[in-house]
């Protein structure tokens, strides 16, 4: 395989292997995969019919690799067309295309181009207007749609279809976009020379035409007066499209204020800056105020191709559309395309709302999957094994949730951090579900001595021994219990001396809330040992030079030099969330959260 010969000479093909190399070690670099489709399109000095297979096999396998990490790229969706097309002819690139519109079915540009295609390609008008009618419907709402019309109202030109053209004006002039007014010029001229029953519909007409002959009672009537009435009746039609007109301009002005806005109406990988997803979020907020169903999901669709890596819209989308009637089926779709498409996993949020949902829907074995997804890439994600773990305890009881945890605690690839919270975890639904106090104990005191590193561990484990139901006769027996935990943690835990002193406040407010009339006395000498100087501090919590002597440059850190590094330190400092537990509002102005993997 080293010697493997990607299409032109040695070096092009070596270029090729490196650059190969370099997007496989890092999936979402885009420039890398920019630097691969550019050097694999230039093999042989530019790909034709002649090509080797070798050189033809390479830039199909770079173009496929590259849009399927990213698919909304539409310009480079039409550069594989038009490469497929000088390679392999028609067909070829129209499958292209295909897959294109597909991946980013709001792009206008892409519609359009598809459709240029085919006018030049095909000889039969009415697969043509097929095609139209598909672009028509995926993009014919946007706001800067005039290039896609204007192509279809070419095609139609050039096959002087009078009638169809009308037909098509008569859709355009009612949608608000950006060049509304040059289609109702063309749209009244063309109106002026129509039949009456095309131009507006039969009741509106019949109604024009009693009010007409109403009016003109006292005329003789005869073909003059015919004509006369047909003159009274195209002015009201024409005062009818005028109120169209008006209603449309009114639209359009409306929607102006956030049109200009925005910048970056395509996808791309950098990110967006404030005031874009500042705007984002108010159109949307406005075209969901308007309640019109069709246009608020193309509007959705348009700013999920430019913000494609912000889980808050993917978010906002699936709790708009699951407020909709009779909309399972769209939000699952939202779900998918979200999960196995465009945010991060390493955000994996919307994954978990996604298993919920199936979960909800009676599809407990697709929620079951998607966490084993998440794990299969993320080995040990605390919340995503949380979220298993519980998931298995509603369908089938508390035994199969705790055997998640052990499967996770045992291990090797999950870290010592995470076995620390499923720990936790353990004996905590040991204690709140199945209501055993002792053997929730158990759990905790057996696994101390493994994660003397992990805050998390000990901040939840005197949580657990002082919110337990105690009472005058077993004050002294609950105490005991609660010095012990505060003791091993401050003596025999490898924390940071600040999140000693940070956890023992849990202590010290239990001695001044519940302690007996001695526990000031024990409260005064916890303060004294974490809080006082260096030199009243006990032994376990100085650090020592070489020479013996306590060095406070040695706590500079917060922690005793040489007991754990810092980056272990960190680890155990880490405070575990669900992530419905973050911002509840965007900020008008704030950055969305990009990441990738």
């Amino acid at each position: 395989m080293s010697d493997f010969n990607y299409g032109g000479t040695d070096e092009e093909s070596a270029e090729i292997k490196k650059l190969k190399a370099e997007v496989l070690e890092d999936s979402d670099n885009f420039e890398n995969w920019e630097k691969l489709v550019r050097a694999a399109e230039t093999l042989e000095g530019g790909l034709n019919r002649n090509s080797s297979p070798q050189a033809i096999a390479t830039t199909r396998d770079a173009y496929d690799r590259f849009l399927a990490q990213f698919p909304l790229l539409f310009g480079y969706w039409k550069k594989y067309a038009d490469l497929e097309f000088s390679i392999a002819g028609t067909e070829a690139a129209e499958m292209v295309f295909e897959r294109g519109v597909a991946s980013i079915t709001t792009s206008v540009d892409l519609w359009t181009d598809y459709c240029s295609f085919k006018v030049e390609t095909s000889h039969d008008p009415d697969v043509i207007r097929e095609l139209f009618e598909r672009g028509a419907t995926s993009v014919g709402l946007d706001f800067l749609a005039h290039p896609f019309w204007d192509k279809y109202l070419e095609f139609e030109d050039r096959l002087e279809s009078h009638d169809r053209i009308f037909a098509i004006l008569s859709r355009v002039v009612k949608i608000p976009m950006h060049q509304y007014a040059r289609y109702f010029e063309r749209f009244r001229q063309l109106a002026h020379a129509r039949p009456l029953a095309e131009l507006v519909p039969e009741e509106t007409l019949a109604q024009f035409r009693t009010e007409v002959e109403a009016e003109s009672a006292g005329y003789q009537m005869g073909a003059k007066a015919e004509l006369e009435i047909e003159r009274e009746v195209r002015t009201k039609i024409d005062n009818f499209h005028l109120e169209t007109f008006t209603r449309t301009q009114t639209e359009t002005t409306k929607r102006w204020t956030y049109e200009s806005e925005i910048k970056r109406p395509y996808f791309h990988v950098t990110e967006l800056d404030h005031p874009q997803l500042a705007n984002w979020r108010k159109y949307l907020d406005f075209e969901e105020a308007e309640g019109d169903y069709t246009r608020a999901v193309f509007l959705y669709e348009r700013c999920l191709v430019t913000c494609a890596f912000y889980d808050e819209f993917w978010f906002r989308y699936v709790r708009w559309m699951s407020g909709q009637e009779g909309k399972q089926e769209e939000v699952r779709n939202i779900y998918q395309r979200a999960s196995c498409f465009y945010v991060p996993i390493c955000r994996p949020g919307i994954r978990m709302q996604w298993a919920y949902f199936e979960e909800m829907s009676g599809r407990a074995d697709v929620a079951r999957g998607i966490h084993q997804a998440i794990l299969s890439v993320m080995p040990g994600h605390v919340e995503a094994v949380i979220s298993w773990a519980n998931l298995e305890r509603r369908q089938n009881g508390l035994e199969a949730a705790i055997e998640v945890y052990k499967s996770q605690i045992d291990d090797p690839a999950v870290d010592l951090f995470a076995k620390a919270a499923f720990v936790v975890e353990w004996a905590i639904l040991l204690w709140k579900i199945q209501g055993s106090v002792s053997e929730a104990r158990q759990v905790f005191q057996k696994n101390q001595q493994w994660y003397l590193q992990s805050r998390h561990f000990w901040v939840k484990y005197l949580e657990f021994e002082i919110a337990q139901p105690t009472s005058t006769d077993k004050e002294a027996e609950h105490y005991k219990r609660i010095k012990q935990v505060h003791d091993d943690m401050i003596k025999k835990s490898r924390m940071s001396l600040s999140t000693k002193k940070e956890l023992s406040s849990y202590f010290l407010t239990y001695l001044q809330q519940r302690g007996t009339k001695d526990a000031m006395k024990e409260f005064l000498q916890v303060d004294r040992e974490l809080n006082g100087p260096v030199s009243v501090q006990p032994e376990h919590l100085k650090a020592h030079t070489p020479s013996g002597r306590a060095s406070s440059k040695a706590l500079e850190n917060g922690h005793a030099a040489g007991e754990v590094d810092e980056a272990t330190l960190r680890k155990g400092e880490v405070k575990y969330s669900n992530y419905y537990e973050g911002p509840r509002d965007a900020i008008p102005n704030a950055q969305g959260l990009v990441a990738f993997m």
